[in-house]
Parts: C-alpha cells; sequence; structure tokens
C-alpha cells in the first residue's frame, strides 16, 4: 500500500509539475519574450529618434545654406540690357558676392566666354581641381584671377570653379563685340 500511495504521490507530484511547467513556462517564456521586445522596440525608437533629429537638422542646415544661394541672383546689366545669374552654393560663389556691386570691364576671349578681372582674387577654399564649362556658365579661372561667361562650350580646364548658371538674357552676351562695362549686383 505504501507503494501504491507513493507511486500515486509520484504521479501527482509529476502532473502538477508537468501542469505548472506548462502553465507557466509559456507565460514567463511569453512575458521575458514581450519584455525583450518591448525594451528593443525602445531601444529602437530612442536610435531613431536621435537618428530622425540629427536628419533634420541637417536637412534644416542643407536646406538653410542651399536655400540662401538658391535664391541669391545676380543682375548684369550693360548697354540697357540684363543678364540674369543663379548662383551656386560654394566659396568661391560666396567670396564673389561678398564684393558686389562691381563695375567691372568685359572682354570677349577665344570666341567662348567674355572675360574679366574682378579687384581681388576670389577664395578656391574647397573648390574642385577644375571644370567642363557649359554654355550659360559664370565661372572664375584661379590661376590667372577671372570671371569668364561661357556663351559656348569649352573643354575642361584646371582651376575653373563654377560661380553660378545663366538664366536668362545668355543671348545678349554672344554678339557683344569688343570690351563692354558690367554693373553686376545682387538681386534683393
Amino acid at each position: 500500500m505504501i507503494k501504491t500511495v507513493q507511486k500515486r504521490l509520484l504521479s501527482i507530484i509529476t502532473s502538477l509539475l508537468f501542469l505548472t511547467a506548462c502553465n507557466n513556462s509559456p507565460n514567463q517564456e511569453s512575458t521575458d519574450r514581450e519584455e525583450s521586445l518591448t525594451t528593443q522596440n525602445r531601444e529602437q525608437q530612442s536610435l531613431d529618434d536621435v537618428s530622425n533629429n540629427e536628419d533634420r537638422q541637417d536637412s534644416s542646415l542643407e536646406n538653410e545654406g542651399s536655400d540662401a544661394m538658391e535664391e541669391t541672383r545676380l543682375r548684369l546689366t550693360f548697354n540697357n540690357e540684363e543678364v540674369i545669374v543663379n548662383m551656386d552654393d560654394n566659396p568661391t560663389s560666396k567670396s564673389f558676392i561678398s564684393m558686389l556691386p562691381l563695375t567691372l570691364t568685359f572682354e570677349d576671349y577665344a570666341g567662348t566666354e567674355k572675360i574679366s578681372y574682378p579687384p581681388n582674387k576670389l577664395s578656391a577654399e574647397e573648390a574642385p581641381s577644375g571644370m567642363d564649362p557649359a554654355v550659360g556658365d559664370l565661372a572664375y579661372f584661379a590661376p590667372w584671377g577671372n570671371l569668364a561667361l561661357y556663351y559656348k562650350d569649352f573643354g575642361y580646364s584646371n582651376g575653373l570653379i563654377k560661380l553660378g548658371k545663366i538664366e536668362s538674357g545668355l543671348e545678349k552676351l554672344e554678339n557683344l563685340n569688343g570690351e563692354f562695362t558690367v554693373l553686376i549686383e545682387k538681386i534683393e
């Protein structure tokens, strides 16, 4: 009889342990898993918040700089004509803009561009080694210290830095012969 009671008791204990394990283990695992996922979600959310905040800050800084320059336009006035230039956002462009207003004398060079010499050299900070100018480009040729308004395509030139692009009035430059005086001012 003792053996029977022991077997029965052992059977009950085993059943209880099994039921306890079945009931608690998944719930505990589930609870642990949920807590782990919640913690991971919180950590990821924190990282996302930091990343999004940095992106917003970077974006606002980029937009601040680019919007300021994107809206920077110059008016070149000569012979009762006008050429409008959208300026690029770079240190060389900013260096040129800081000198305005200016009155400069331009002349034709190589049947491709009109050139002039500003009173001071422009910054070449962060400038690329050169560029391949396109029709309508306003550029600065650092080795000679001259501005260039391209009315025809030209090949790659070392030391050439793009300042901006002519928005309107390009056709007015092409047919000018000899020297001509240009008033260059920032459009407010």
